[in-house]
């Protein structure tokens, strides 16, 4: 039976004001992910230190106000962008690398995978590098993700035991490098497996190995799952094309015969 229209009525504004702590998180959440988004691609062009308020209020077009009411200064926006990217990254890596069962190809698939972000989202690639060099005594999202596998090939005897902190090193360092070289017209298509492939050498696999291992069929990112890489890839739209787009003529890399030579 439907209740009588007087209590129907009374009960109208009760509903209305339920929907507003939705809606207010909504617009806050996307509010955030604006100004997350805008800083995105302006430290992809011009760094972080370079990165005013002013910057990013006129590129989100938003007040200053509005700014200090979700970060209290750009380097707080820039920490929190960072640990957005690497949240998606992890979100989109773990998943393929765990289907591997050597961690040796685990650390190949994750190094490929990162740095195949030059030329399926050149704004978040080109803001690792703008960061420059990760802390590998700090906490660091990436790195962990990294410093799982590392420590488990190195128990397992795929890679040499050495320091590992200089084990992180020598695969962020090869990692933010083959970025900087992919973003870059002219680039051979398979870098990113070269550098893999080097990098494995580097860590004690065998040259044979280490090339069988980095040259081995890994899924194309065809789409960003979830998060701020999803908004603003350019397959979504979200991404301003300029200084940090893709490289001209670059497309999906491919294995040529002739190339894992070079890695020796």
């Amino acid at each position: 039976m439907s209740p009588p229209a007087q209590f129907k009525a009374q009960s109208d504004p009760m509903e209305s004001q339920d929907h507003r702590p939705r809606v207010a998180a909504q617009r806050r959440k996307r509010m955030r992910s604006l100004l997350l988004s805008s800083t995105l691609q302006l430290v992809a062009e011009k760094g972080p230190s370079s990165t005013s308020i002013d910057d990013v209020i006129a590129a989100a077009g938003v007040s200053r106000g509005t700014f200090y009411k979700y970060f209290p200064s750009p380097e707080a926006l820039v920490q929190e962008l960072a640990l957005e990217v690497a949240k998606d990254l992890v979100f989109l890596a773990d998943p393929v690398v765990r289907q591997r069962d050597d961690p040796a190809e685990r650390v190949s698939c994750g190094i490929r995978l990162v740095c195949r972000l030059a030329l399926h989202h050149p704004a978040a690639a080109a803001f690792l590098v703008r960061l420059g060099w990760p802390d590998t005594q700090g906490p660091n999202l990436l790195l962990d993700f990294v410093r799982r596998d590392v420590e488990e090939a190195m128990k397992r005897g795929r890679f040499r035991t050495i320091p590992l902190p200089l084990a992180l090193n020598m695969v962020s360092g090869a990692v933010i490098g083959a970025i900087h070289c992919m973003l870059k017209p002219g680039c051979e298509q398979d870098f990113a497996e070269m550098t893999a492939a080097v990098t494995l050498r580097a860590l004690g696999v065998a040259g044979k190995t280490a090339d069988a291992l980095a040259y081995k069929p890994l899924a194309s990112i065809d789409a960003f799952p979830q998060g701020l890489l999803s908004v603003t890839s350019p397959a979504s739209g979200g991404a301003r094309r300029g200084k940090a787009g893709p490289p001209n003529g670059r497309g999906q890399n491919k294995p040529p015969s002739d190339r894992r030579a070079r890695t020796g």
